[in-house]
């Protein structure tokens, strides 16, 4: 097994400060709370064609980006109806974390928002509020440290509860990034077994078969900024990158019993969007899978949506779609591993994150060579370009008030 991943550009890539793994910075805990309601966040999708280009105004809002330019990229979503699978996926998901919770006698109802799309956040916060509950726990679907993955969504819920004029009546924690979580990655490692053995079974050799690992692509300086300050080394991939090069080579060990022999693997970047001007992490799926057939260094690759929770546009498009093609146009022969999505184990295993957080004594499922992940988000953790009000850090007030300053500040100035 070779890992060959080159997460960043340049001749050298010095990887996140080291950080005792003991410390508060991977194990501080929130504060017991009594929580009486979940709430179950994702990005959010389309509904038909005529939702496509007002949902990407929401995700693209405060960019400035023509709707000329929405419809070139709206292309994904019209090809599959204009109805994204991200919304089916996820009540089916809490369907089955409903029950999962009611069989361990957890007594929390679950209400579903969405960050660019309908049900939306307010819409689930103004909803719970009304049914008499006080504290919920955030349950998203992003399992990684990052702005986009993980604060983003403490800043939703911290905006949410300004907008709704909730703050100090309603509270909203979030869980912990869980890619480290057993029944997370048990179910990929699973998929990406019955990959290799299903291209055995048709004659490929182990040495000639090459896993990909793809995840989302960040902007360096976004990859950069994932994890708490202290963590923080300059032309590192921060703790975004370490933390997907940590799931893959659990992934990889698992393989020991049903492999001869394992094979190369590297961790590639998939979505790219934004300015060609401003750097993102690399190596692109597609260029990978080129580079592979031009050096004949390869017969076959199985690509792992290792930064999925879900079969979703992202998935069925880029890599279904788009990096299935460019492996038949080199000649290669191409599977797919499936994300957890429904899988009873990761069901299990999202129960286990609310567990964790109304018993103390629950114990903590942690699995990679990265150490645990906190509840309680450090100072600056995945900071972005803004301030906005944020919930779940240690610095999370300091957010709020600055933010409530400079929106103050502006409104007085214009």
């Amino acid at each position: 097994m070779t890992d060959t991943v080159q997460p960043m550009p340049g001749p050298s890539m010095p990887g996140p400060r080291a950080v005792d793994p003991l410390s508060a910075t991977h194990t501080r805990r929130g504060e017991p709370t009594p929580f009486d309601a979940i709430l179950f966040s994702s990005f959010g999708g389309p509904d038909g064609q005529d939702d496509v280009i007002p949902f990407l105004r929401n995700v693209t809002r405060g960019r400035g980006i023509p709707d000329e330019r929405l419809e070139e990229v709206s292309g994904h979503y019209r090809a599959l109806g204009g109805r994204s699978p991200i919304t089916a996926q996820n009540q089916a998901m809490i369907s089955a974390l409903e029950q999962e919770l009611a069989g361990r006698g957890i007594d929390l109802p679950v209400y579903f928002g969405n960050r660019n799309w309908a049900p939306y956040n307010a819409e689930a916060v103004r909803a719970l509020h009304a049914d008499g509950r006080r504290h919920a726990l955030g349950l998203v679907t992003s399992a990684y440290s990052s702005y986009s993955s993980c604060r983003q969504y403490r800043e939703d819920f911290g905006m949410v509860l300004e907008e709704t004029g909730l703050a100090g009546e309603v509270s909203i924690d979030k869980v912990r990034v869980y890619f480290n979580h057993p029944g997370f990655l048990e179910p990929v490692a699973d998929s990406l077994a019955a990959a290799l053995a299903e291209l055995g079974a048709e004659g490929h050799d182990h040495d000639r078969i090459t896993v990909l690992f793809s995840t989302h692509s960040v902007p360096l300086s976004m990859a950069e900024a994932s994890g708490p300050e202290e963590t923080r080394v300059e032309g590192s991939g921060g703790w975004y990158v370490e933390q997907h090069l940590a799931a893959c080579r659990w992934v990889m060990t698992q393989l020991h019993d049903d492999s001869p022999a394992l094979p190369d693997w590297q961790l590639v970047y998939q979505s790219r969007s934004g300015a060609p001007h401003i750097p993102w992490l690399e190596p692109d799926v597609n260029d990978v899978i080129e580079r592979l057939a031009a050096d004949d260094a390869a017969d076959a690759v199985v690509v792992v949506p290792i930064g999925f929770v879900t079969d979703h546009v992202e998935v069925v498009w880029d890599l279904d779609t788009e990096a299935k093609e460019t492996a038949a146009e080199q000649g290669l022969a191409f599977r797919r591993a499936a994300t957890s999505g429904e899988d009873p184990r990761f069901i299990s295993a999202l129960a286990d994150l609310v567990q964790e957080r109304l018993d103390p004594q629950f114990p903590r499922r942690v699995v990679t060579d990265f150490g645990a992940t906190p509840d309680v988000c450090g100072a600056n953790c995945c900071v972005g370009r803004l301030c906005r009000p944020t919930t779940s850090a240690v610095d999370s007030a300091e957010d709020v008030e600055r933010a409530r300053a400079e929106a103050d500040a502006a409104g007085a100035s214009s």
